[in-house]
């Protein structure tokens, strides 16, 4: 590993953050309240909110560059795509850059490096099944100890010191803790399927794990190592607990396997950020699907805890509460994000999950109980051999889905009469899903259907990016995406798995366009405390491969969005919507849009699209709003905007 000393001391935090605080204090010392962004999504309730207001509605437009710093020449290859979200605190920004996971430590007002650090993994980065920057580190502090906390590619629990960039002595063996120790089905295979792109997450002096393998479409195997979440002290590195995703024999979930795969079956890891409440002592968990994305006979039954939102101890990780959003997933039903965690208004304490079907799944985050019902409702059986279906699927009665669900003759573009025809054409060899939960089917089904077109896709819906939630008003805002997905499974001649995602089957365009109609994303404020939808407006405008395409000369397109996925964050007066990767057509603008209302009040042009998600610090009597933009074959590189 190579470390430069950083040439400036971390500034002492001011003794007053203390007042009232002390569970923030035993994590980073400071929080959005003192100007600081301290963690990924803000703070450990994952809200994306920041209480500044230097930059208003008043002066946004005049928002302009105050630095940037390129990631070029900091990796063994150039980065053109970094996901990740900085932090700041007392004026130092710390960030995941290039393919390697290094870690660097800028000047929050200049972009100035003051500290490097690389790891060198050999041939375990390059078996590695999640390089790149990540999508973020975390930071603790306890006194004069502050240390930066990452995961390597390689799949190790990295401690830093925060002033100097060495790795701390005192943490595990020379400043790290080798995750691949105590994993479960772990034999039997030349590299090891497990790693992570998101942040460690720390609260109360425990560093929790959550894993993340290949995406599981064509799984090289029925069996694969399970995807367990992990609690470390934050101070020595020690293995204090592990809850298993995946149930043993005689723990709670065993039963919900029909006593069949729950041994070999792997996954159902935690690869997207965790929240947790620190007066409460629990991590909330958004766990993912069970081994493979597509198809489950090998593991009949509702497959706890694949799917779920589960509350762990952080001290213990003792199961506190646990509910399962999606039983038995065959759609990559994926918990995709932080679940957000406010004190509303009302007066309620809740845990809101976003989910890639389009859902707020909403409970009391102490106990678990729904705030609003959530019903069990018949959903479709498949037709695939072998397969197991669960007749019902939970569904939540309050908010109203913030993306479309489900996927009919309705949902087809009528742009022009001739469009619309060639749609209905383009579709007629595939089964549609009037469910959200219309199941996968054959690639050469006895009915000559090729599989089911599905919406929303399996990226979402929403995804890793999350939320924003103002807790001064209980206002939830939602970034997702409307793109049709295809399941379509067949035979995998690699595998031991008697279905996969088939090679081959395309979602059918026509004439370039998408056989969808608009919008194509969107943006949703919804009331939590009564759960209606406020405003929903296009996360785009209209791109040129619309706006200009020749089918459409003449015709009126509302504004479309594009189908990626925005990143937000909001502020006291504000929120900020960039367009994000994760599909064609984003745009490098950055939208000011009025919180109550959906209206774009400013639009700021970037160096490159928004790719990391959007961020806002103070430091030194000014208000800064930055983020990773990547794109177009050019380095990927963070930019800060102030006022002049």
């Amino acid at each position: 590993m190579i470390t430069t000393k950083k040439l400036i001391s971390t500034v002492v935090m001011s003794a007053g953050i203390l007042i009232g605080a002390p569970a923030a204090w035993s994590q980073s010392g400071t929080s959005v309240d003192a100007g600081d962004w301290p963690d990924i999504h803000g703070g450990k309730g994952a809200q994306r909110y920041s209480p500044l207001d230097q930059i208003n509605a008043e002066n946004v437009a005049s928002l302009e560059i105050a630095w940037r710093f390129s990631t070029e020449n900091f990796g063994p290859s150039t980065d053109f795509n970094n996901p990740s979200t900085p932090l700041e605190i007392d004026g130092v920004l710390y960030a995941d850059i290039a393919s390697t996971r290094n870690i660097v430590a800028l000047d929050a007002t200049t972009g100035q490096v003051l500290w490097l650090w690389r790891p060198d993994e050999g041939e375990r980065f390059d078996h590695a099944p999640r390089k790149g920057a990540g999508r973020g580190l975390s930071y603790w502090r306890d006194g004069d100890s502050a240390r930066i906390l990452d995961i390597t590619p390689g799949f190790q629990l990295i401690s830093l010191d925060a002033e100097t960039g060495y790795p701390d002595p005192n943490f595990g063996s020379g400043g790290r803790v080798d995750l691949f120790g105590g994993l479960r089905n772990s034999d039997g295979f030349e590299d090891i399927d497990i790693g992570s792109s998101a942040p460690p997450f720390v609260m109360n002096d425990v560093v929790v794990v959550g894993p993340a393998h290949r995406v599981g479409m064509r799984p090289r195997s029925k069996s694969n190592v399970k995807g367990d979440v992990r609690g470390y002290d934050v101070r020595t590195g020690e293995h204090l607990w592990t809850f298993h995703t995946i149930p043993e024999r005689g723990e709670v979930g065993f039963e919900t396997w029909l006593d069949s795969g729950v041994e070999f079956t792997g996954n159902a890891g935690v690869w997207a950020p965790m929240s947790g409440d620190p007066e409460l002592g629990h991590v909330y968990l958004p766990v993912e699907s069970a081994t493979g994305d597509r198809f489950g006979a090998d593991r009949p039954g509702d497959n706890l805890f694949s799917s779920s939102v589960v509350a762990v101890d952080i001290k213990t990780g003792e199961r506190q509460w646990h509910y399962q959003l999606t039983h038995h997933d065959i759609w990559d039903w994926d918990i995709p994000s932080a679940a957000v965690l406010g004190d509303l208004p009302n007066g309620r304490k809740v845990l809101m999950q976003v989910t890639k079907q389009g859902w707020v799944y909403t409970f009391d985050r102490v106990t678990g109980e729904p705030v609003w019902p959530i019903e069990e409702l018949p959903v479709p059986a498949g037709d695939v051999p072998g397969e197991w279906y669960s007749p019902t699927q939970p569904i939540p009665t309050r908010p109203a889905p913030f993306d479309r669900g489900g996927f009919t003759e309705d949902d087809l573009i009528d742009f022009t009469p001739e469009l619309r025809a060639l749609a209905l054409e383009a579709i007629a060899d595939f089964r549609l899903s009037p469910s959200v939960y219309s199941p996968p089917s054959l690639a050469d089904a006895a009915d000559g259907t090729r599989g089911t077109l599905s919406l929303p896709s399996s990226t979402g819906g929403a995804n890793w990016e999350g939320s924003a939630l103002d807790p001064e008003t209980g206002i939830l805002y939602i970034p997702s995406r409307t793109a049709l997905g295809v399941l379509s499974i067949g035979k995998d001649e690699n595998s031991d798995l008697d279905f996969s995602q088939s090679f081959g089957v395309r979602v059918p365009r026509v004439q370039g366009l998408e056989i969808v109609k608009p919008p194509y994303g969107r943006i949703t404020a919804i009331d939590m405390n009564s759960g209606d939808h406020l405003w929903q407006i296009a996360n785009a405008d209209t791109p040129d491969s619309i706006a200009n395409h020749p089918a459409l000369e003449g015709v009126d397109i509302p504004r479309t969005g594009v189908p990626t996925r925005a990143g937000v964050v909001a502020t006291k007066t504000l929120l900020f919507v960039g367009e994000g990767g994760g599909g064609p057509g984003a745009s490098p603008i950055l939208r000011a849009v009025d919180k109550q209302t959906g209206e774009i009040l400013a639009e700021i042009e970037l160096p490159n699209t928004q790719s990391g998600l959007p961020f806002t610090y103070e430091h030194d009597g000014k208000q800064y709003l930055a983020m990773f933009v990547s794109g177009g074959g050019m380095p990927a590189e963070l930019v800060a905007y102030a006022l002049p």
